[in-house]
């Protein structure tokens, strides 16, 4: 298979996201050799709750959105997929279905490898076993400091450490403001932490007061990540 055709910027995603870049050239170059370029419109479907896992996939532009149906048949937003994360491997491993949906949030491009290409890289390089181990250790990780959050922090310190993380995430510098560049509204932000829009707009506008953020439609702006820290720290 050809390397993918990517632009300078989606291969700098890539190659800059903090697991590829720590994997070995040898690596990198098998694992760009066996992907090919997938290029989704906002909305548009990657994964099905349910189906049986065909790829492993790395963000080079824009998001994924991992997303259940709750009770009352509401999508309930969980996470971001953000540009340089790979992800899809656990399906892969254990061979069970897809456990979320995923969908495109803006336009998205995605380096996709089939699932025999994943099983021929882990066949040819046992570093990628231990970098994929690794790389699980780290979710499990941030998966108990979010549930460790959730039972211990108040949604003020919640709110301020996810705003944070999308600006390091997502953030585009502009002068000595950083505004947000994922599309969310406050339903996406309060699915995110597990609260109502009504109590996520409320601390917003604490936020605003405090002189931490402008709100804008769809858009966060953090004005001062000095004081949205110290928001997270109480």
């Amino acid at each position: 298979m050809n390397t993918p055709v990517l632009t300078l910027d989606e291969q700098h995603n890539i190659e800059s996201g903090a697991w590829f870049s720590k994997l070995s050239p040898t690596l990198q170059r098998a694992i760009l050799a066996r992907a090919h370029v997938r290029r989704l419109a906002d909305g548009d479907p990657m994964a099905t709750r349910g189906t049986p896992a065909q790829e492993w996939c790395g963000v080079a532009r824009g998001a994924v959105r991992i997303s259940s149906v709750a009770l009352s048949g509401k999508q309930i937003t969980l996470t971001y997929v953000e540009p340089g994360t790979w992800f899809g491997d656990i399906a892969l491993f254990d061979g069970l279905p897809r456990t979320h949906d995923a969908d495109a949030h803006g336009p998205t491009t995605l380096l996709v490898v089939r699932k025999p290409d994943f099983k021929e890289l882990l066949a040819q390089h046992t570093e990628l076993y231990e970098a994929l181990l690794r790389l699980n250790c780290r979710r499990l990780r941030l998966m108990f400091d979010q549930l460790e959050d959730v039972n211990t922090r108040p949604l003020q310190a919640r709110l301020a450490r996810q705003v944070l993380l999308l600006a390091k995430s997502y953030g585009i510098a502009q002068g000595e403001e950083i505004r947000i560049g994922l599309a969310l509204a406050q339903e996406d932000l309060a699915q995110l932490l597990g609260a109502s829009r009504q109590r996520v707009n409320q601390e917003l506008k604490g936020f605003e007061r405090e002189g931490a953020v402008r709100v804008e439609p769809t858009r966060l702006v953090v004005l001062s990540r000095e004081k949205l820290m110290a928001l997270a720290d109480k």
